[in-house]
């Protein structure tokens, strides 16, 4: 190692019996673990005999098949895809036991288990797109993959690093695996509580209501608030937004990707100006209220506008729904919207191959089947108890991932000042 200055290779942060133990050694990648590459096989998906051995690719899991390659521990990094640069899941990953990998993803073997754990969280930690090649297609080669810099302290420093690190992953994996035991929960109790398709009683009732008859059947339109102006109405057109209309700060614009399936996701954020969205007065939609898409997948979600502004424009593909609250459940329409039964019926209207829309129209007049406004509003209520509870979960599950991200940036030292 040479060093280009004479800033020294020390994290931040360091176990207290490691203070006094001086810098870290930095080694290339190719160095600090043996690669085995060359005994990757691809099998096209004509020739997978199925099986219960996991088949690896580039993104992990994606196939099961008969036979193995592998039965050890190792780390698998991506070598190419789009995800080495936007890393929206891991690019290293570790595998164990009998498993087969194609020739989209590197592998290396480890002489300590604690360093494949430094590695693997290192390499999931910073920007490698200094080693990346090709445009369309990133790709890692094996030339470059070799020369990464990777900081390790002594073997018995990795160790009490990689039992920290272990321990976090843990309890992420816990929450994740809670997290998604609520999820699962919920959809099993939508499945329940709204009648299947073609029915007018659910097969689960609470006990007060299973003497109270058939729920009636409504159009979409039936629940809008025929009070408010505009509570059903499509986004502008397009050619309403130019350009030139979009500002750095001022009134959000609603787009399709904001849209998710009963969650808005926040990431996309465009804005245009005050007069403009006065102009289109009409595609204006307003804190907690309903927005459903008329495309993409799957077509016609639903979720709830957040109440970070006071007022938002929506997308030419947006859909606002005003309930009437005097007759209805806000969240029980929401919820009832978001099922899998009245999906089924949204993606049995739409039309399109590779992409799925509905018109307004056809939208509007789509059937739903409702209870008398006391029985939705206690089905509101159990659904509402259980998001509170998942909204509570994925906030920890965020806590314990930005709590490993800023021990990452403290337990690692910097490579930028020294070469390999």
């Amino acid at each position: 190692m040479n060093k280009k200055n004479e800033k020294s290779l020390v994290p931040k942060l360091r176990f207290s019996e490691f203070r006094d133990t001086g810098e870290w050694e930095v080694k290339p990648l190719g160095e600090a673990g043996k690669n085995l590459d060359s005994k990757r096989v691809p099998i096209t998906e004509k020739d997978r005999i199925k099986g219960d051995i996991p088949y690896y690719g580039a993104s992990g899991v994606i196939d099961y098949v008969k036979d193995f390659i592998f039965d050890e521990e190792l780390l698998c990094i991506s070598e190419d895809g789009a995800n080495l640069v936007v890393r929206t899941y891991p690019i290293a990953f570790s595998i164990a036991g009998k498993a087969w990998v194609n020739n989209h993803v590197h592998v290396l073997k480890f002489e300590y288990a604690f360093t494949q754990v430094i590695v693997e969280n290192y390499l999931n930690a910073i920007n490698l797109e200094d080693y990346l090649t090709g445009m369309a297609q990133p790709k890692l080669n094996r030339a470059k993959l070799d020369i990464i810099p990777i900081p390790l302290p002594s073997l018995h420093e990795q160790q009490k690093i990689a039992d920290c690190l272990s321990s976090l992953d843990e309890l992420i994996t816990a929450e994740t695996q809670k997290l998604e035991a609520y999820k699962d929960h919920k959809k099993w109790l939508m499945q329940q509580l709204f009648p299947a398709e073609g029915e007018t009683v659910p097969g689960l009732r609470f006990p007060e209501f299973r003497d109270a008859g058939e729920w009636e059947v409504k159009k979409l339109i039936d629940v809008a608030d025929k009070k408010t102006k505009w509570s059903f109405i499509g986004g502008p057109f397009g050619s309403n937004l130019k350009s030139s209309d979009y500002v750095a700060d001022g009134i959000r614009i609603i787009q399709l990707q904001n849209i998710g399936d009963a969650e808005f996701f926040d990431d996309y954020k465009i804005f245009t100006s005050e007069e403009k969205a006065d102009e289109l007065l009409a595609n204006n939609i307003y804190p907690g209220e309903i927005i459903l898409s008329k495309m993409g997948d799957p077509v016609g979600r639903a979720c709830l506008i957040p109440y970070k502004h006071a007022r938002y424009v929506m997308c030419s593909d947006g859909i606002r729904l005003v309930v009437d609250e005097k007759a209805y459940s806000k969240y029980f329409i929401y919820t009832l919207i978001n099922s899998i039964q009245f999906r089924a019926l949204v993606e049995k209207t739409a039309t399109g191959s590779t992409r799925k829309r509905i018109g307004i129209d056809d939208l509007k007049n789509l059937p739903m089947v409702v209870p008398k406004p006391e029985e939705q509003q206690k089905i509101a209520d159990c659904l509402s108890s259980l998001d509170e509870l998942i909204t509570a979960e994925i906030q920890k599950l965020e806590a314990y991932k930005t709590h490993k991200k800023g021990l990452m940036q403290g337990l690692f030292p910097s490579t930028d000042e020294v070469s390999v």
